[in-house]
């Protein structure tokens, strides 16, 4: 990797109008509650992150922006949506590579980068110029590359595993608790014998195998083949997850659709005369 120019204009390591979050589990429980209804509502996962924060997080980001890795990363990654958005460049790339299969991952689903960046200004919190803004900022913004990483899809139980995999990397409590609360509920409601709780465990136990991905320089992860950069970043293959999903599947459930909200909204649309 390239080293920083030495007149790169960095941000500030911390604004001073930065207010420092404190947990507030209760309004935490009440934003999970609400994404239990809809589980594509990011915002609410915002809000949870932000009454769970962890307080280390600020160090690690000043630490990594003023390191001569972060200033180089710094310099040439600034804004990762404009770079993950771009499917024309990354198209680009060789076949097989992370770049191709992220491409097909975000377009398969209908996702943007700055889709993402959107539903976080939902919140409509203030943006702080500092390096805590810029390393959260990378942190969010390598979500779906993790999908494409790890191999979890965005059915219920892969979106809980990534939080999982993220948690192992970042230990936030806010991704522990999204993880295994929507674990519960799934035993809950459907009281399956897929090894859910499993899966969730294998995915935090790959992440904290590897280093951090939003700490990494994003384009030449995006150029490398998958499966070199799946071995390089020691991302184990999510064998309980796919486990579940057989499972799940020989009960007669959809992966996709675990609780059957879509199963119940489909069967209520069709029964409205037409």
């Amino acid at each position: 990797m390239a080293t920083a120019p030495d007149t790169i204009d960095m941000p500030i390591a911390v604004h001073p109008d930065r207010p420092k979050l404190r947990k507030r589990p209760m309004k935490a429980l009440h934003h999970f509650r609400e994404l239990l209804k809809d589980k594509e509502d990011t915002e609410q996962v915002f809000w949870i992150f932000e009454a769970l924060p962890r307080q280390s997080f600020r160090d690690d980001a000043v630490r990594f922006g003023q390191s001569e890795a972060g200033r180089a990363i710094y310099a040439s990654e600034r804004y990762l949506p404009a770079i993950l958005d771009d499917h024309e460049r990354l198209r680009a790339m060789p076949e097989g590579s992370v770049a191709h299969a992220y491409c097909d991952f975000m377009e398969a689903e209908g996702l943007t980068a700055e889709g993402l960046v959107e539903e976080g200004k939902k919140m409509g919190k203030r943006r702080y110029d500092d390096l805590v803004q810029w390393y959260g900022n990378r942190n969010r913004d390598t979500h779906d590359l993790l999908h494409v990483l790890t191999g979890y899809g965005r059915d219920g139980l892969g979106e809980q595993c990534v939080l999982a995999f993220t948690y192992g990397q970042d230990p936030s409590l806010a991704h522990l608790f999204i993880a295994y609360a929507g674990g519960m509920n799934m035993k809950k409601v459907t009281g399956t014998k897929a090894p859910i709780f499993r899966a969730i465990n294998q995915a935090k136990r790959h992440g904290k195998a590897g280093p951090r991905i939003w700490e990494m320089p994003i384009t030449d992860l995006l150029a490398e083949p998958l499966d070199a950069a799946r071995e390089r970043l020691n991302i184990g293959a999510p064998t309980y997850y796919h486990e579940a999903h057989r499972i799940l599947r020989e009960e007669g459930r959809d992966p996709y659709d675990i609780l059957g909200k879509k199963a119940a909204q489909e069967a209520a649309e069709a029964a409205q005369p037409a």
